[in-house]
């Protein structure tokens, strides 16, 4: 029997579990310092309704990955879903991505008409700001992007973001549907607690650590110190920021964090029928809404939204900065064989979700099969 030693419980953690269940052969150690596992996908409850921190409903373009978790999971498809940004200097709402249809009702349509007919094409482009306004002019990068970026990332600048192909939610100015995902197969759970019977079911075979932190790590060796005491593993999954797996030793990775508040209204809804999101991208604080209702259908006389507002509390997002993640990837590289790096924070990239943690956890499994190696696992979006 080889013994696997999964550093973090959240949904990469959990699936990578699942998925060296599913090989064979493998005693595996998952080790996770919350309470609970599923990390901020898991479904907790507020006032009886089911939310989780931030909405986390499966988006995917990988059959393969869909019926996968819907084997184990029953799904709903989610077939109605908009996004909807608060545009205040117009005191109005739009569709998100940028639609053309909206275009035509702005105050300034005539000015972002013209600059729409002089927009130069991305090819060139060197930072999120060049992106946007190559894309869309002055006007609407205005509109929608320059304020929400820097608030969403806690800059000053957008030209800072010189990683940017993960932004526009489609395409950057769009004609036709005004689904918010053309091509991707959007779902969430039908078990009104979500994905967390997801986690039992991925880690049922495994020694799961609860409440547990570890003090010392030796990648290189691949080892770990465990209640006082040095284990040695054929294979280690980290999830968590490959920076804490290596006491840091080529500087710290920095993220972007989240408060969370959640909101109780007393009306059975409070956002238009089909919208999930609501973006402002103004000078508020926050960046989104989200009203859970949509998302889990559950029945109450009361709803429950939550509000992000960005903030250095806890480490969600990766920083889209080429410099980071080059610093990253030197840690990467120390990575011998047997070790990979799964997940957002194991792969230290902004665009891997919930499926790209199933997609890269299904990968793992196959070069191991194979006889194999890559690290981190590459993904759908995650690159």
């Amino acid at each position: 029997m080889k013994t696997a030693l999964v550093l973090g419980g959240g949904f990469a953690g959990c699936a990578a579990a699942h998925q060296l269940e599913l090989l064979g052969g493998w005693d595996v150690t998952l080790v996770e310092q919350a309470p609970f596992l599923g990390a901020g996908v898991r479904t907790m409850f507020y006032g009886g309704h089911p939310y989780t921190f931030g909405p986390r409903h499966f988006l995917t373009q990988n059959e393969q990955v869909y019926r996968y978790l819907d084997a184990l999971l029953p799904l709903r498809r989610c077939y109605d879903h908009e996004f909807i940004t608060y545009v205040e200097r117009d005191n109005a709402f739009y569709n998100f991505p940028i639609h053309v249809d909206d275009v035509a009702r702005m105050p300034d349509r005539e000015k972002i008409g013209a600059e729409l007919k002089q927009v130069e094409g991305v090819a060139n482009a060197k930072n999120l700001e060049e992106y946007w306004i190559r894309s869309v002019g002055q006007t609407l990068y205005e509109k929608f992007i320059d304020k929400y970026s820097k608030k969403m990332w806690l800059i000053d600048d957008n030209r800072r973001i010189d990683t940017f192909n993960w932004s526009p939610k489609g395409v950057a100015l769009k004609e036709g549907p005004r689904a918010a995902w053309d091509t991707a197969m959007s779902a969430y759970p039908v078990a009104p607690d979500g994905y967390n019977s997801y986690f039992d079911i991925a880690t049922a075979e495994a020694k799961v650590l609860l409440n547990t932190r570890l003090a010392h790590y030796d990648i290189p060796k691949k080892r770990a110190m465990i209640d006082g005491a040095w284990r040695s593993f054929d294979l280690i999954v980290c999830t968590i920021s490959p920076d804490a797996a290596f006491d840091f030793c080529y500087g710290e990775l920095p993220y972007i964090g989240r408060d969370f508040h959640k909101i109780v209204f007393p009306t059975e809804s409070v956002f238009p029928p089909h919208v999930y999101f609501l973006y402002y991208a103004n000078d508020e604080k926050f960046t989104r809404l989200v009203e859970y209702k949509k998302f889990t259908h559950h029945q109450s006389p009361t709803t429950l939204v939550g509000m992000e507002i960005p903030s250095t509390n806890g480490k969600y997002y990766p920083l889209p900065f080429k410099s980071e993640i080059a610093k990253a990837e030197r840690y990467h590289q120390e990575m011998p064989d047997g070790v990979f790096a799964l997940g957002r924070n194991g792969s230290y990239r902004y665009g891997v979700d919930i499926d790209d943690c199933i997609e890269q956890a299904m990968l793992m499994a196959q070069q191991i099969k194979e006889g194999g190696r890559e690290h981190p696992v590459p993904g759908s979006r995650w690159r």
